[in-house]
């Protein structure tokens, strides 16, 4: 066959492909054979095999995979992936409806759409002139891992946005051009039926099951080989949109057909809810359900339908005010506790461990529960050898709810913490106001292993190849005893490890050279201060630019940094004044390790102070006014208060103007503010 005709056989065998793609998975309609589908599919790898120059990046052959990468890469989301509130009862739903009614200052019924909460991975697709360019995973809802390669081998993920005409999707929202740019947001998940299939396979393979549908869905999509994703059974499903660009919308109803429109799967189990008591009926009847459904859920979703509803609801903390995530009770079983153990984390504390006649909880295969600390054991009186009542804590974390008294035999042993750490032998103590117990031995072997390993962690300095049994090799080989010796390993002490060769040492090397210079609050958050994770290091280093700025601070330099209370501030001054933490910080330094200073931002007449809009502006949109106001160390405020130092009024602006009257604050039109921040004035 000929260039030309070969060009002409492949964009027919696309086509066809295409939609016979759509007959199955939108419509659930198969106008030919599995058999006859896959001999179109081989001809047309097999044409675009003998023909390279000729394939395209949305071609039905990305479906089979492509060879493995080395690491996945990060990809910030253009509108950050949120997380919901939750709530576990009726009155927690009701309340969610209050706080909403109380916020928009209306009586007014809301209308929401309520949804299954599928128990699945959230992706972020993001389509460019309707073509699928990047897909990525939730990660930590501004940064993602890009999983493009793995996205495009999963039927029901389009690789292009055409009206597909699919059951769900009304006739009439296909007129709607395709946009520039936009975020379309789904879950990943895998349904019972082919999980079941998955793993009676990995098990005739002699390879372990994986525990749940869940935890299959998110090892397939993260696979560095796409290859293997190819061959696993997951599905999407979309729900939402991020950023959008070129065509808005206006409900989250018109969000959800024009999906469909466009040919991905929207779960047919989505409805309106005209009022809060219809989202509880149908809470209920979900959970009535969820046993019988192809795939598994862990509640439902209510979220406000009108989507300038959702804009003027905003956000709280990291979460929005105008969706809400309503969890099943938890599924619970009984089982008896064989032996209760004591673990020591990274910062010292002594955790009791139930450790327990493995037991099946909502499909997950469960032998061992936290107990948290002594003062817990003793209020639900647990004893070794009790029989107990297990539940996942949503769906995920596994818990001792309480003993079943009446299966005591008088044999069952009552549990104390050791007075002296097993694991260096050194004295447990337990401080006053606290309820954990912590060894304060400064070399105790398990604090030297969590530390290092959270040293060396994808949020910290991401030095990969330093995994925990890596870390605890070096440890237990004396070759660490601080995150400082990792700058001082060398290749020949690497390959005295075991199964640590040539190359691999070659590239354990290397990325510790590579983590020399971090960012700094990534530096911050390795040093394992109590209490400071991920955006509280950045808080810190955005305000300190440096850490010696940040080292020469006093508690009460500390508490006047937005979002740091007095415990906080004790914790960071105190670990900066522990003689041994500044040795290990010096020898830090000493082997090269400098964090990339963050310049400090730039007085302005909006630094420090709290911003509230209202109203439609004429010359800004809503979301480049409070990047604006951001940019100059201020920040955007969704209703006044006390704290509220500026209202900026637009045109139509709504009772926050006589609130902020009432309270002496200061009314800015939009001319005047955009005068005092150098903004846009014509």
């Amino acid at each position: 066959m000929n260039r030309e005709a070969a060009r002409i056989r492949i964009k027919s065998l696309r086509e066809t492909i295409l939609h016979h793609n759509m007959r199955y998975y939108q419509l659930d309609d198969p106008e030919i054979s599995d058999a006859d589908y896959d001999f179109l599919l081989r001809e047309l790898i097999d044409l675009e095999t003998q023909f390279p120059d000729l394939a395209a990046p949305d071609s039905p052959t990305q479906r089979v995979g492509a060879p493995p990468v080395e690491k996945f890469g990060a990809v910030i989301h253009r509108t950050p992936m949120l997380s919901l509130a939750n709530a576990f009862s009726d009155e927690e739903i009701r309340e969610f409806d209050r706080r909403c009614h109380r916020f928009l200052e209306s009586e007014t019924p809301i209308l929401y759409i309520v949804e299954p909460k599928l128990d699945g991975l959230a992706v972020n697709l993001l389509y460019e002139s309707g073509r699928l360019t990047v897909g990525s995973t939730r990660g930590d809802g501004t940064v993602g891992e890009d999983v493009t390669f793995n996205l495009r081998t999963i039927p029901t993920v389009p690789l292009t946005l055409a009206c597909a005409g699919a059951k769900s999707a009304p006739h009439d929202v296909c007129n709607a051009e395709i946009p520039e740019k936009i975020e379309i947001r789904g879950e990943i998940c895998m349904e019972r039926e082919a999980f079941a299939y998955l793993n009676r396979r990995r098990v005739e393979q002699g390879e372990p099951p994986f525990a749940n549908p869940r935890n299959a869905a998110a090892g397939s999509l993260r696979q560095l080989d796409s290859r293997i994703t190819a061959r696993r059974p997951l599905t999407l499903f979309g729900y939402a949109v991020g950023t959008v660009e070129g065509a808005p919308f206006r409900t989250q109803q018109e969000v959800l057909r024009t999906l469909a429109a466009w040919g991905f799967q929207v779960n047919p189990l989505i409805r309106h809810g005209a009022d809060i008591e219809e989202c509880i009926r149908y809470y209920h009847q979900m959970d009535g359900i969820r046993d019988q459904l192809p795939y598994e859920i862990d509640g439902i979703v209510i979220k406000v339908n009108d989507l300038l509803l959702q804009e003027r609801l905003g956000f709280v903390s990291r979460s929005p005010r105008w969706a809400v995530a309503c969890k099943f009770a938890a599924v619970r079983e009984s089982t008896v506790i064989e032996d209760i153990v004591v673990q020591v984390g990274r910062t010292g504390v002594l955790t009791p461990v139930a450790v327990m006649r493995p037991v099946r909880v909502g499909g997950v295969t469960v032998s061992r529960a936290t107990l948290h600390n002594e003062d817990e054991v003793r209020k639900k009186d647990i004893r070794i050898g009790d029989t107990v009542l297990i539940q996942r804590a949503g769906d995920v974390i596994p818990e001792v709810v309480g003993v079943v008294q009446t299966a005591r035999t008088g044999a069952e042993k009552p549990f104390t913490m050791p007075e002296t750490c097993p694991e260096c032998g050194s004295r447990v103590v337990r401080m006053q106001g606290e309820v954990a117990h912590r060894c304060i031995g400064i070399s105790c072997p398990a604090q030297i292993r969590e530390h290092i390993a959270h040293f060396a962690s994808r949020g910290a300095l991401d030095i990969e190849g330093l995994g925990d049994k890596m870390v605890s090799q070096l440890v237990t080989s004396g070759l660490i005893h601080d995150p400082a010796d990792l700058f001082r390993l060398t290749r020949e002490q690497l390959l005295g490890q075991e199964r640590m060769g040539e190359i691999s040492a070659k590239n354990l090397l290397t990325a510790i050279s590579r983590a020399k210079k971090p960012p700094l609050d990534r530096l911050i958050f390795a040093l394992g201060i109590r209490h400071v994770g991920e955006q509280t290091a950045k808080r810190l280093a955005q305000t300190y630019g440096t850490l010696d700025a940040l080292m020469a601070a006093t508690n009460e330099d500390l508490q006047a940094v937005r979002d740091i209370g007095p415990e906080v501030a004790a914790a960071i001054a105190g670990f900066f004044r522990e003689p041994a933490n500044l040795k290990v910080i010096e020898k830090l330094r000493h082997a090269g390790v400098t964090s990339r200073e963050i310049p400090l931002p730039r007085a302005t007449p909006l630094t420090g102070k709290k911003i509230v809009f209202t109203g439609t502006l004429a010359r800004l949109g809503r979301n480049e006014a409070k990047a604006l106001v951001e940019s100059l160390g201020g920040e955007v405020g969704s209703s006044v208060t006390k704290s509220t130092d500026y209202v900026v009024a637009g045109d139509a602006a709504g009772s926050k103007i006589e609130k902020a009257r009432r309270q002496g604050i200061s009314i800015l039109d939009e001319e005047t503010f955009l005068a005092m921040t150098g903004g846009k004035t014509e």
